[in-house]
């Protein structure tokens, strides 16, 4: 199936850069977000983005502006009536998801592919919600989606093989490079990662190190570009909770428990980056 149009439900950090490199493939965008300052607040960030790489000198103007002419926003889901590809960008909550692709089954027409960008709810669980689980897929993301090479990939039980093969020929199309996954909690990037991040914050909420020392110990000793707690807040902490929820309760092993100390952060407000504090303070 060729896919001419493309929407993205959600503008956010992770939204409005699926937007973007969607946008820069040659794809007309249709984002979506529930409210008009969640949608003008993306497109700023987009075009924030691209400026600067007109000001490194890796895009021209004119090519800027032909991105940011081809996504067109809005606040009515009902616009992805005309999308032949959906990718849902929306809080890593299941009952917010459950009810997008509910209301998406009512307004996409049946050849229309739905996907999720879920770090970790199963993709058969919210195939479940339409009355087109072959048509539902996994299109993971990684964070930050213009910079980042990673989509995962994953199929439901029911996910056909067409769709596979048309998300894997759309993922290349952006620029991107597709791994794919089994309908697992997790998949296999967050399988890996949550409970490296949850076992950091264990060694803070234990004495064991400062936030500093822990993540220069992981970028210095183990080589990774960001420290443990310093990906945390820039996944989100509420993000990072959800996952470790969706590990611990899918696959019912006590290492997946979520640390208090992370429970704690989220309860009190303290998100990360999106709200300023976290395990670090940002202005």
């Amino acid at each position: 199936m060729e896919v001419k149009t493309f929407g993205v439900i959600g503008a956010g950090q992770m939204g409005n850069g699926i937007a973007q490199v969607a946008a820069a493939s040659g794809l007309a965008v249709i984002m979506h977000d529930i409210k008009q300052e969640f949608v003008d607040r993306g497109l700023a960030t987009i075009a924030k983005n691209l400026q600067r790489s007109v000001d490194k000198g890796k895009l021209a103007t004119a090519e800027k502006d032909a991105i940011l002419g081809r996504i067109k926003p809005t606040t009515e889901l009902r616009d992805m009536a005309a999308a032949d590809f959906v990718v849902e960008a929306a809080s890593e909550n299941e009952a917010i998801k459950f009810k997008i692709f509910e209301n998406l089954e009512e307004i996409c027409a049946p050849h229309v592919i739905l996907a999720s960008n879920t770090s970790s709810i199963p993709i058969g669980r919210i195939a479940s919600h339409t009355k087109r689980p072959a048509k539902v897929i996994g299109m993971h993301f990684m964070n930050p989606v213009p910079v980042m090479q990673l989509v995962e990939v994953i199929c439901g039980l029911a996910t056909s093989a067409d769709t596979l093969a048309t998300t894997l020929e759309l993922t290349k199309r952006m620029g991107k490079t597709p791994a794919q996954s089994n309908d697992f909690p997790g998949f296999i990037a967050n399988r890996i990662l949550l409970p490296m991040i949850n076992e950091a914050i264990f060694c803070l909420y234990h004495g064991v190190g400062t936030k500093e020392d822990i993540d220069t110990v992981m970028k210095l000793g183990m080589n990774h570009p960001m420290g443990p707690l310093a990906l945390a807040d820039l996944i989100g902490l509420d993000t990072c909770l959800a996952i470790m929820n969706t590990l611990y309760q899918g696959l019912g092993d006590s290492k997946y428990r979520p640390c208090p100390l992370l429970r704690q952060y989220v309860e009190a407000g303290w998100l990360g980056r999106k709200s300023g504090r976290g395990f670090y303070i940002y202005e």
